[in-house]
């Protein structure tokens, strides 16, 4: 059976409704044993329904749109009413969910990247219902490199999930004050996902950050430290809004930039190393890349 096709501009068309867009994705999923792999596919759908639940979100937990199963993560539209909700108490919420389950379980840990979108997808109870631009940039969002190097380089033992914010979520709901989610809390980022020409402006919440990531952002140089990792910026890529003084930061633990920098830079701490290339990032704990470890490594 033959489906019309739309003609780009050749005609107006109604726009499809807004539709928030929540997803998230497991770190480490594809290390795992093949036998896990379907557990834990099953298992991550659970711990958020049980987060909403606990958020009181019950309405959302029942009323999802287009929701499927990615294999290592989840993916769900819903009424952009909510979105306050799900920046905050939910992302909170889910974050002590999976930390619960984390200390008692006796399997992998499951740490979450999420991400959190809204805009216009078609919703009228069609097969293809939910696909568009704005699911795209929901996944791309949730695979860029902020998000992930994050992730990477939080303690697992406390951050267990790492949330990036649209840039429309962000400036719609959290600067427009309908969220309890304070912008001080979030730092900007530029989202890149290698090899897709994907680019955009975004923001990144950690519910629980660890200690490494603070300390990380707030020693400064002329401190003394035991170990002293250095992160060389070198010259600024003609972005425009981006500075670079070419200075150095020593830290602790962890990798952090402070102010804007462009070009190549490494961290180096102990047994870890972190590299990382062509980024501009503002203010904050901010690392980009792969961090390995002596003992495994992370994706």
């Amino acid at each position: 059976m033959s489906v019309p096709m739309p003609v780009p501009y050749a005609d107006s068309r109604p726009l499809p409704p807004y539709r928030a867009l929540f997803a998230v994705d497991a770190k480490d999923f594809t290390g795992l044993p093949a036998a896990q792999h379907g557990p834990v596919s099953q298992l991550i759908p659970r711990l958020v329904d049980q987060a909403l639940e606990r958020a009181g979100l019950h309405e959302l937990r029942d009323a999802q749109r287009f929701p499927a199963n990615t294999g290592d993560g989840v993916v769900f539209g819903f009424d952009p009413v909510h979105l306050p909700f799900v920046l905050w108490p939910f992302l909170g919420v889910l974050d002590g969910v999976l930390g619960t389950y984390n200390r008692q379980a006796v399997g992998p840990r499951i740490r979450l990247r999420a991400s959190v979108h809204v805009g216009p997808l078609p919703d009228g109870g069609d097969p293809g219902d939910g696909n568009g631009t704005a699911r795209n940039d929901t996944h791309r969002l949730l695979d860029s490199r902020p998000v992930k190097a994050i992730l990477s380089a939080a303690s697992e033992e406390v951050t267990h999930i790492v949330a990036i914010i649209s840039e429309r979520v962000y400036e719609d709901v959290v600067l427009g004050a309908y969220a309890g989610l304070h912008p001080d809390r979030c730092v900007e980022v530029p989202a890149t996902v290698e090899g897709k020409g994907f680019a955009q402006r975004a923001w990144l919440y950690v519910p629980s950050p660890s200690g490494n990531l603070v300390r990380a952002g707030v020693q400064r140089s002329e401190e003394p430290a035991g170990a002293v990792p250095t992160v060389r910026a070198g010259e600024p890529d003609d972005v425009p809004g981006t500075d670079c003084s070419g200075s150095s930061q020593s830290v602790g633990e962890g990798a952090a930039v402070m102010g804007n920098v462009g070009r190549d830079f490494t961290y180096t701490a102990r047994a870890t190393t972190y590299r990382g290339t062509n980024q501009h990032w503002g203010g904050g704990d901010n690392v980009a890349g792969d961090k390995r470890t002596a003992d495994r490594d992370h994706r």
